[in-house]
């Protein structure tokens, strides 16, 4: 399975003020993140935001708040965006427009991305894990949610492949400009 713009919608999990300098590696996923959302702002993929407990872990982090737009931002306390009833609507809406494929990322790898990854794998979308745009509090956590989501059927990416696919060819504006973010 390849990332297609057309097919494929971006999920970003939990990147809030509270939980991100707990991360190991977090300053790295918070890069990762960003790349995500201006390849998909370029490319026309379609942005969801989450959030866990606001009210207690703070808002999405600044330097991402301006790339995610007028993206929906759905407060959740169920760790899974899957089990919250908004957000599950609102990916169920994605899948039957014809974008069944979620790229994931956030934190924390091992628990709200794990659990979502899973969940959407069973309901049946085609969820792309990108590894170096997520973290956790330990890096071994965020090595057992890789091995754990490769065992849902999850492809594991990292940002880089992932901006590829979505461009699909060289040769174009959006290449050029994309393409120097990942180098």
């Amino acid at each position: 399975m390849l990332a297609e713009a057309a097919k494929s919608t971006l999920l970003l999990v939990d990147m809030q003020e509270r939980l991100l300098p707990a991360m190991t590696g977090g300053a790295e996923a918070e890069a990762r993140c960003a790349i995500l959302l201006k390849a998909a702002r370029a490319l026309n993929v379609p942005v969801t935001v989450s959030e866990q407990y606001p009210k207690g872990l703070g808002r999405t982090v600044p330097g991402l708040s301006a790339e995610i737009g007028n993206a929906p931002v759905f407060e959740k306390t169920a760790f899974s965006c899957w089990k919250d009833e908004g957000l599950k609507e609102h990916l169920i809406v994605h899948h039957e427009a014809g974008r069944p494929l979620v790229i994931l990322a956030g934190i924390e790898a091992h628990v709200c991305v794990m659990q979502t990854a899973a969940d959407l794998s069973a309901a049946g979308f085609g969820v792309l894990a990108v590894a170096d745009a997520m973290a956790s509090r330990a890096p071994s956590s965020h090595a057992l949610a890789l091995e754990r989501m490769r065992q849902h059927g999850v492809q594991v990416m990292n940002t880089e492949m992932v901006v590829f696919e979505l461009l699909g060819q060289a040769g174009t504006a959006e290449f050029k400009a994309l393409s120097a973010l990942v180098r």
